[in-house]
C-alpha cells in the first residue's frame, strides 16, 4: 500500500483525538491504513482486531472525514440496542448527527426519514431485522441506497454462518452490497472471525464488485495483556454460588458473572444480593428500558456485578470493567473470547475466571440442537406452504412438530435463501424456487459446533497457555503464551469454598418452589387456541424444582433413577402446600408410562404426610409418546387428549394432583380438566420438577 499523505495522517489524527477526548492519542496499526482505505480509495475493507483495538473509530472518523467532503450518510448494520447506544453516544462527541432505526422507536421512524430526505443525518445505525421489513426497505431504504456514502457491518461474524453468532438476516447485507452504486466504500469490523468466517465474510464482502475494485483486510494479533485468565472446575451450583460470594468482594472494580440461562442469571444475583453483594440479573427477555437502566448502572460502578446472559455481549463498552466471571462455561472457546473481551479495555489488570459446573454439557447441546432442523421436518414445513396457502406459525405447529422458536428461525433461512416470503403473519412458499435443503452444510455446522464445543471443554485442562489457546482457536497470527494465565504462573482461586457456605447455597437452591401458573387457553385440533372453560380450569400449583437444576433435582433424578422416590422430596412437596396455604382433602397420580411405580409411591407418601387418601381416579386409555418429544402446543395438547380416562366421581374438596414433571403444563391442564368436569371443587397440580 502507498504511503499515507502526512496532511492526510494530521487531519485524521485530529479527528481522532476529538473522538477520544485525548490529546495525546495516536493510532493503532492498522487503524490509519483502514480509514484511509475507505476514505480515499472507498474500497472494501475486513477488520479483525482485537476487542479495544478501536475499530469504531475507524468508521466515526471516516465518516466524519466522508461528510466534510460531501458523501452521502453512513449506514450501520449493528446485532444489539446496547451496542447502538453505544455508538451513538461515540459519534455525537465528532459532532456527527447520529440515528437509530429499532423496533422500539417505530414512532420515530418518519422524523428520521424526513431528515434523510434532508441530508440531515450523518449516520443511521440498524438492526439487520431491519432489512426485512417492508416497511423500512420501501421507505427509508432507497434513500440510503441513492446516497450512502460508507456501509459498515459491526460484529460481521454474524453474516457468516460458520460464526459463533450467526443471524440469517445479515446476509440480506449480501444484496445490500451489490445495489450499491459504484466506489461506495464497506467496512466490516469484528474481533472474533478465525480462517474460515475470515474467507466466507471476505467472500460475502465481494459482492457485486468489479474485478479492479479493491478488497482489503487487516488483521492483528489477538492476545489481550490486561486480562489474567483462570478456569476451576466446580460441579455443583451451590460450589459456584459460594465461591462467588467468597470471592467478588476480593476482586477489584465491578464486572460481569455470565450465565448461560435467564434462570441462572436470577439464581445468581438473588443469592448475591442476600449475602450482601450488589448485582442485577440482566437478559435478553427483560424490558428495554430494565437493560439500559441495569448497563448504566454498571457503568457508574453503582453495582458489583451484573449477572449476565449472552445478551450482555457485543459492543457493550466499559473501559474500566476489572472483571469477568463465567458461572457456566459458553459453548466455543470464540464465544467466550468474545465475552471475556468486555473486561480490561481502559485499565492496566483485569480477571477473567471460568468455572466449569456439571451442567455445561447439557445446557450447551441444547444450544447446539436447535440448530436449523433436519431435513424431514424442513420437507414437512415446505409441503405445508406447497399448496399456494400463505399459513401463520402457529398454524404449522399444528401440523409440523416443531416449536415456534424454531419454526421461526427455519422460515427466516428459508425466507433470506429465497425458498419462502413473509406476508404480513402468514408465510408462503415462493413459486419456481430453486432451493434446496443443503444437508452437507448443516451438518458441517453442527460438526464444526460439536468441535467448538470439544474445544471448550478442554480449555484450561491441557496444560496450555489459556491465552494462546483463545489466540490459536481464532487462528491468531501471532499466538503466543502470555505468562500470567493460571497455567503460565499458578492459580489464584483455587482454593475451595467454604462447606459452611456451600451447605447456605444448597439451601438457598432449594429455599424457594417454582410456582406454575395454570393454563387458562389450549390450542384445538386445528392448532387455534382457544380459552378453557371455567368449569375446567384448574389452580395454580408447584414444582419442587426445574429440570437439572441444583438444589432438588439431584434428588429426584436419584428417585427416578432408583425408581423409588426419597423420603425427603414427599414431605418437602407437603411443605410446599402448607406454605401455600392449601388444604387438600385427596391426592391423586398422573398416571405415568415410564415412572408409575415412583409416582404411586410419592403420592402415597405425600398422602400420608398430608394425612389424607390417595384416591385412584385415573387410568391411561393407550401409550403416548413422552411430552418431551412435543415441540410446540398443539402437538403438546394432541399428545395428552383422549389419553387418560377418570375411573369415579373425585370426593369433595379440593384434590392435589400429582406429576413426576411438568413438561408443557397440558397434562396437568387437561386431565386436571378432565377431574373438574367429573366434579372435582378445586385441583392443584404439585410436580417434583418443571421444565421451565
Amino acid at each position: 500500500m502507498p504511503a499515507v499523505a502526512a496532511d492526510f495522517t494530521a487531519l485524521t489524527l485530529d479527528r481522532l483525538r476529538t473522538l477520544t477526548g485525548d490529546p495525546a492519542a495516536g493510532f493503532r496499526d492498522g487503524q490509519l491504513e483502514a480509514i484511509h482505505d475507505v476514505v480515499v480509495d472507498r474500497a472494501r475493507v475486513l477488520c479483525v482486531q482485537r476487542t479495544g483495538w478501536g475499530k469504531s473509530a475507524v468508521y466515526f472518523v471516516a465518516t466524519a472525514l466522508l461528510r466534510a467532503q460531501g458523501a452521502g450518510p453512513t449506514l450501520i448494520v449493528s446485532p444489539l440496542l446496547a451496542l447502538m447506544r453505544n455508538q451513538i453516544a461515540g459519534a455525537e462527541r465528532l459532532g456527527l448527527r447520529a440515528h437509530t432505526i429499532n423496533s422500539t422507536n417505530r414512532d420515530e421512524w418518519d422524523a428520521i426519514r424526513a431528515l434523510l430526505a434532508a441530508d440531515q443525518v450523518d449516520l443511521l445505525l440498524i438492526s439487520p431485522e431491519r432489512l426485512n421489513n417492508p416497511r423500512f426497505r420501501d421507505e427509508l431504504l432507497p434513500l440510503f441506497a441513492a446516497s450512502v456514502g460508507l456501509l459498515v457491518i459491526d460484529e460481521v461474524h454474524c453474516i457468516s454462518d460458520w460464526g459463533h453468532d450467526f443471524r440469517p438476516d445479515y446476509r440480506r447485507v449480501k444484496d445490500m452490497l451489490t445495489a450499491l452504486p459504484e466506489r461506495v466504500a464497506v467496512l466490516g469490523t469484528t474481533a472474533t472471525a478465525n480462517d474460515r468466517v475470515v474467507r466466507d465474510v471476505l467472500d460475502q464482502l465481494g459482492a457485486g464488485i468489479h474485478a479492479d475494485e479493491p478488497l482489503r483486510s487487516y488483521r492483528g494479533p489477538l492476545g489481550r495483556r490486561s486480562l489474567r485468565l483462570e478456569a476451576l472446575t466446580l460441579p455443583r451450583p451451590a460450589e459456584r454460588l459460594a465461591w462467588l460470594v467468597e470471592h467478588l468482594p476480593r476482586l477489584p472494580g465491578s464486572g460481569i458473572v455470565y450465565t448461560l440461562t435467564k434462570r441462572d442469571a436470577d439464581q445468581v444475583a438473588s443469592f448475591l444480593t442476600a449475602h450482601g453483594i450488589s448485582a442485577l440479573a440482566y437478559s435478553g427477555d427483560q424490558e428495554t428500558d430494565a437493560r439500559i437502566a441495569a448497563e448504566e448502572r454498571l457503568l457508574r460502578n453503582d453495582v458489583k456485578a451484573l449477572v449476565a446472559t449472552s445478551a450482555l455481549g457485543m459492543g457493550y463498552d466499559k473501559a474500566d470493567l476489572e472483571f469477568v466471571v463465567h458461572y457456566q462455561a459458553p459453548g466455543s472457546v470464540v464465544s467466550y473470547y468474545q465475552q471475556v473481551g468486555r473486561a480490561g479495555r481502559g485499565v492496566d489488570h483485569a480477571e477473567v475466571i471460568l468455572l466449569r459446573g456439571s451442567e455445561d454439557r447439557r445446557i450447551q447441546d441444547f444450544f447446539i440442537e436447535q440448530a436449523f432442523p433436519s431435513q424431514e421436518r424442513v420437507n414437512a414445513v415446505l409441503a405445508e406452504l406447497s399448496g399456494g396457502e400463505a399459513r401463520t406459525t402457529r398454524e404449522l405447529m399444528a401440523a409440523v412438530n416443531l416449536g415456534a422458536g424454531r419454526i421461526e428461525a427455519m422460515l427466516k433461512i428459508l425466507d433470506v435463501e429465497g425458498a419462502v416470503r413473509r406476508d404480513g403473519t402468514r408465510w408462503a412458499a415462493v413459486p419456481g424456487s430453486d432451493w434446496s435443503y443443503d444437508a452437507t452444510r448443516y451438518e458441517g455446522i453442527t460438526a464444526l459446533r460439536r468441535e467448538e464445543q470439544a474445544a471448550m471443554a478442554a480449555f484450561g485442562t491441557d496444560g496450555r497457555c489459556l491465552m494462546r489457546v483463545l489466540q490459536e482457536e481464532l487462528d491468531d497470527p501471532e499466538p503466543r503464551d502470555c505468562g500470567r494465565c493460571s497455567v503460565c504462573a499458578g492459580p489464584r482461586f483455587a482454593e475451595p469454598p467454604s462447606s459452611e457456605l456451600v451447605e447456605l447455597a444448597q439451601r438457598h437452591l432449594r429455599s424457594k418452589p417454582i410456582a406454575l401458573e395454570p393454563r387458562k387457553m389450549a390450542p384445538d385440533p386445528g392448532g387455534a387456541m382457544r380459552k378453557i372453560p371455567a368449569d375446567a380450569l384448574i389452580s395454580g400449583g408447584w414444582a419442587l424444582a426445574r429440570l437439572g437444576d441444583g438444589g432438588w433435582w439431584p434428588a429426584i433424578e436419584r428417585g427416578l433413577r432408583a425408581g423409588r422416590p426419597d423420603d425427603e422430596l414427599a414431605v418437602a412437596l407437603a411443605d410446599v402446600l402448607r406454605g401455600g396455604g392449601v388444604r387438600p382433602a385427596w391426592v391423586a397420580a398422573v398416571p405415568s408410562v415410564a415412572n408409575g411405580p415412583l409416582l404411586d409411591a410419592l403420592a402415597g407418601a405425600l398422602a400420608r404426610e398430608l394425612g389424607v387418601p390417595l384416591v385412584p381416579l385415573l387410568a391411561r386409555r393407550e401409550p403416548r409418546p413422552s411430552q418431551r418429544e412435543m415441540a410446540n402446543a398443539a402437538q403438546q395438547a394432541a399428545n395428552v387428549r383422549g389419553a387418560f380416562a377418570v375411573l369415579a366421581t373425585p370426593p369433595p374438596g379440593t384434590g392435589v394432583l400429582v406429576d413426576d414433571r411438568r413438561l408443557s403444563g397440558f397434562t396437568f391442564a387437561m386431565v386436571g380438566g378432565q377431574l373438574r368436569k367429573a366434579g372435582a371443587e378445586a385441583i392443584v397440580p404439585l410436580a417434583l420438577a418443571t421444565l421451565n
